[in-house]
């Protein structure tokens, strides 16, 4: 729980833009450091060509103790607000103050020098945080432990796979005995079970120190978070219960995901005119089937029905192939359905949307296409980290 001390994290009214164009970014960059160099402050507040505010107006505080979420679609604002946390970048306006020592999980391999092995790596980034050699000999077997590399802890850091990059990154700010514990979705690069320990060890940190998490995993954020921080579009939402945000996120992604549907038609004779789910909301290994409401002129033969599904990370999940199953498919003339089985469903509990595109018999030209026309909400405590063929 938290304590009455002084908070170890501070933000007050920061905000940050970042410029499109590169060149232009650049020059901007030399004007404003030439601007402090003799005194001359330009206003902040405005944007000049091409900006806009990745941060704007943030304010939070988080005590020891106390786990914050910070959550948001993809682009709002999280991993900026990161960074200007972790000190590599600095805030256009307002002020952030970080007490005692910081241990972050930012980007994949960040803080690692990737010629030097992981054993060096260790114990560079522990010197960073102000601990002696001695301190740091005393967590060498327990930080290689807990990222399970010790068959690799004497090779270049280069050589290592994604996932052993993050859990050796985990492991080393979590380790040493961090103030401040940053962590981003880099996490997930990692497979489930060492997830699962990355969560535990969070629950332990949180104890004696402050804590913010970034993730799309909602289911996460309620087990560890005592609040959460809702970003959208480079501002604040909602900051409060993380029951109430993680509701309001929710809500919010479905209406940003309503606001990109779209159905697109290229063949002349030819209207769609709905595209759904049989069933808005499943449990995991339940049937589905893709509706297609549609009226054409003349009958059209079908060569490929095609799906994707993406979660809320908008990572690529699942796929559909009618090509795949020998199943075939034929539009007639008038109105009609086209039902289309993708089968069960074998997805952890979450929510995904569909995008989905019919073609002409020769497999490549496109009847029409629909853009996230459908929201599957899938609810189990199944876990899965691969991508899964539908209809198999």
């Amino acid at each position: 729980m938290a304590t009455a001390e002084s908070p170890l994290i501070e933000v007050e009214h920061v905000s940050k833009a970042f410029c499109r164009d590169l060149k232009r970014a650049l020059w901007y960059g030399m004007k404003d450091i030439t601007g402090e160099l003799v005194g001359q402050r330009r206003d902040r507040e405005t944007l000049r060509r091409d900006e806009f505010w990745a941060v704007k107006d943030v304010s939070f505080q988080v005590r020891r103790g106390e786990c914050l979420g910070l959550i948001g679609r993809n682009g709002a604002g999280k991993t900026s607000l990161l960074r200007l946390l972790n000190g590599l970048i600095r805030p256009d306006s307002g002020q952030i103050t970080m007490r005692g020592r910081i241990g972050a999980l930012i980007a994949l391999g960040a803080g690692f020098n990737p010629v030097l092995t992981g054993r060096e790596n260790i114990y560079i980034n522990g010197s960073v945080l102000g601990l002696s050699k001695r301190e740091i000999d005393a967590k060498l077997d327990e930080i290689v432990e807990f990222a399970e590399v010790r068959d690799s802890i004497d090779a270049p850091v280069q050589t290592y796979s994604s996932g052993m990059k993050v859990r050796l990154g985990f492991s080393v700010a979590s380790s040493l005995q961090p103030d401040v514990l940053l962590i981003d979705e880099v996490l997930a690069v990692g497979d489930q079970s060492f997830r699962t320990k990355c969560y535990q060890r969070i629950g332990e940190v949180v104890s004696r120190a402050a804590v913010i998490i970034v993730s799309h995993d909602m289911n996460a954020i309620q087990r560890l978070g005592d609040r959460v921080v809702l970003m959208h579009r480079g501002k604040v939402a909602y900051l409060g219960e993380v029951v109430e945000g993680v509701e309001r996120y929710e809500k919010l992604n479905t209406q940003e995901v309503q606001s990109e549907r779209a159905i697109h038609v290229f063949d002349p004779d030819l209207t769609v005119d709905r595209v759904a789910l049989s069933r808005d909301v499943i449990r995991t290994g339940e049937p589905v089937s893709l509706l297609i409401d549609y009226t054409s002129r003349r009958p059209i033969e079908v060569g490929l029905v095609g799906s994707i599904m993406r979660d809320s990370r908008e990572n690529f999940v699942a796929q559909y192939r009618s090509d795949a199953r020998a199943d075939s498919y034929r539009i007639e003339a008038g109105s009609h359905r086209m039902s289309v089985n993708l089968g069960p469903i074998p997805l952890t509990s979450g929510r995904y949307v569909l995008n989905c595109g019919v073609y002409h018999e020769d497999k490549k030209r496109l009847l029409f296409s629909a853009i996230a026309p459908c929201v599957l909400d899938v609810q189990s405590n199944f876990v899965s980290t691969a991508i899964i063929e539908l209809g198999t």
